[in-house]
């Protein structure tokens, strides 16, 4: 079965190699592409290919019932075309990082209606650590100080990363505490000593780097270092077709993750 796709963003970093990626699959069909009004030409190549090029999401979406939406663009951008989706029926994978609570809460109104899935990291190899590492932190104990740093190319524009707020959260639950209170974004000064209900989160930004996030328990004696590095944007888009090979057959109910997926 062949699954249609619908691409926002498509002159983007991502949304480019989501579109090349899918007009390479033998089993998946790129139906339309999207960019906002101005930057239309940048899609000229697929004009030619059969598939839709608009501005306008409405169009895309009335012209492609049943079609995924792909959208790794911008918060405001990907709540508009949540809420369009929601009105035309078209399962959606978000890969969207900077959403708000108010943002997630919606997103969960919304896929009351149709299949919609959320992950601020599409990687298969972060999602297993998301698995591994509550396993990890409950075997090591309560000796054990948590931190976690993430580099990023100089073009992004929300910090920490959306992946490094997921892996912090799962090592907070995992240690039955509240992000929101043991979370630590960056020392200056004189702090005094580290508490022990701390998870410090650190963001580096420069030059080209896709994403490498790195995972520190430190103990007495030893030290403990997991790291994830993202070679290439495909690794992100991949994970994405996975998603979207997989939601096309789910029912609405509740808002998706990749857990669901690789869980399947």
């Amino acid at each position: 079965m062949s699954v249609t796709l619908i691409v926002m963003g498509a002159a983007g970093r991502m949304g480019a190699t989501l579109a090349r990626l899918i007009s390479e699959a033998p089993d998946l069909t790129l139906g339309a592409v999207l960019e906002r009004a101005g930057h239309e030409s940048q899609l000229a190549p697929w004009s030619t290919a059969g598939t839709i090029v608009e501005t306008n999401p409405a169009m895309a979406l009335a012209a492609l019932p049943g079609a995924v939406v792909v959208d790794f663009t911008a918060p405001d951008a990907t709540m508009n075309t949540a809420r369009l989706a929601a009105e035309h029926g078209n399962p959606m994978v978000i890969g969207t990082t900077g959403l708000t609570d108010d943002d997630t809460s919606e997103l969960r109104r919304l896929a009351q209606r149709i299949p919609l899935l959320l992950s601020p990291n599409m990687s298969v190899g972060i999602n297993v650590l998301l698995e591994v590492l509550p396993e990890l932190t409950r075997l090591l104990g309560d000796a054990y100080d948590v931190e976690l740093t993430e580099i990023h190319h100089n073009h992004k524009k929300d910090a920490p990363s959306g992946t490094a707020v997921r892996l912090a959260e799962a090592l907070a639950d995992a240690k039955g505490w509240n992000l929101d209170k043991a979370g630590c974004y960056g020392r200056a000064g004189m702090t005094g000593e580290r508490p022990h209900t701390e998870i410090g989160v650190h963001a580096l930004r420069g030059g080209d780097v896709v994403g490498v996030h790195t995972v520190y328990y430190m103990g007495p004696g030893e030290r403990i270092e997991i790291t994830h590095h993202a070679h290439s944007r495909e690794n992100f888009a991949n994970g994405a077709l996975r998603a979207a090979r997989w939601l096309v057959t789910q029912k609405p109910g509740r808002l998706y993750s990749m857990h669901d997926v690789l869980s399947a």
